[in-house]
């Protein structure tokens, strides 16, 4: 894993939780397990840090870490029967040939120019995931591929049964215009529920002026509550006591984990029929899957339909990292 934020994360950072979720899944089956990532980082196997946690660090300190990985992966290449990389697919190149199995794993956007690249270089035992059907098409031009769904350790997460009536609607993303905070606020005031918004403010120039227009003139922390970003134990209690979870995307999303977190809590999903959520989603059990505002005002008013239970134990079953190591671990047979 590229350095930038420890694994596991204090607070911000869903593929460093997944890292370490699959290192300590691994662990328990058995296996012997190095995690290689920045400062802070630990599991239950061997951890070997690196670089600097910093997500706007230089060019120059990418590169040195870029360096780093190269020199320990061409020393230990033959201790490893499987390098499962979710960092940058460069970090792979001394190794590219060598006859462990390599899984390189994708959980965003991803550059075809390097897929193309590395697969016109002699190689052996690699192959290339994706966490959706979505993202995989979006990279998909060389190479083996296979679709491999990110995964949550259900047995960190608490499902609530729901008795009082006015339960709040939850959103929990990043307060930018593609994750639509502006749609979910516009559902809480027709419907009359409260909403409770959890997430880091916007960084960037466009989304501050959005942010500061159509989102934080309705929070008024009685209907409209924003309550900023949330740690792993805040983050349950918050998504348990949700009537549901509003996923109002509007823009390129490779999965959205923040859907599953919510289902193993009980929480069903209201999403847009946008990027990977329809995978996601089990429309009628986990969720609705809709195309506009009016059809999720609809889906609320359905929502009760939803039991919670199977809600979780559908999701469960797709999605619990127990379920997705295997997955991962079977590529190795292929």
């Amino acid at each position: 894993m590229d350095p930038g934020i420890s694994v596991p994360p204090k607070q911000y950072g869903g593929h460093e939780r997944l890292v370490y979720a699959f290192a300590e899944e691994y662990v328990k089956l058995g296996h012997e397990v190095t995690l290689l990532a920045g400062p802070d980082s630990y599991c239950s196997g061997k951890t070997v840090t690196y670089g600097v946690n910093d997500l706007n660090r230089s060019k120059l300190q990418r590169a040195r870490e870029v360096f780093f990985v190269w020199r320990y992966l061409r020393r230990n290449k033959n201790n490893f029967d499987l390098v499962h990389n979710f960092g940058r697919l460069i970090l792979l190149l001394p190794i590219i040939n060598s006859d462990s199995k390599k899984i390189m794993s994708y959980g965003r956007s991803i550059a075809t120019s390097g897929i193309r690249t590395i697969n016109a270089l002699p190689n052996k035992n690699l192959i290339f995931t994706a966490c959706s059907n979505y993202c995989a098409n979006s990279g998909n031009v060389a190479g083996t591929w296979r679709t491999v769904y990110n995964a949550i350790d259900f047995s960190k997460y608490q499902p609530t049964q729901i008795t009082d009536k006015e339960v709040p609607l939850v959103f929990l993303s990043r307060l930018d215009k593609i994750k639509g905070p502006h749609i979910a606020i516009n559902i809480a005031l027709k419907t009359g529920h409260k909403l409770i918004i959890a997430g880091n403010e916007p960084t960037t120039p466009d989304n501050i002026a959005y942010y500061k227009e159509f989102v934080l003139p309705y929070i008024d922390q009685q209907q409209i509550i924003y309550v900023g970003e949330v740690n792993d134990v805040q983050k349950n209690n918050l998504l348990g006591k949700g009537k549901a979870m509003l996923f109002p995307l509007s823009g390129d999303e490779a999965f959205g984990i923040v859907m599953i977190e919510a289902m193993a809590c009980g929480t069903p999903v209201i999403a847009f029929n946008h990027a990977a959520a329809p995978e996601v989603v089990d429309n009628g059990l986990t969720g609705f899957i809709v195309n506009t505002e009016d059809e999720m005002l609809n889906a609320l008013n359905k929502i009760s339909q939803i039991d919670r239970a199977q809600c979780r134990q559908v999701a469960e079953q797709r999605f619990d990292v127990k379920v997705i190591a295997r997955q991962y671990l079977d590529l190795l047979n292929d």
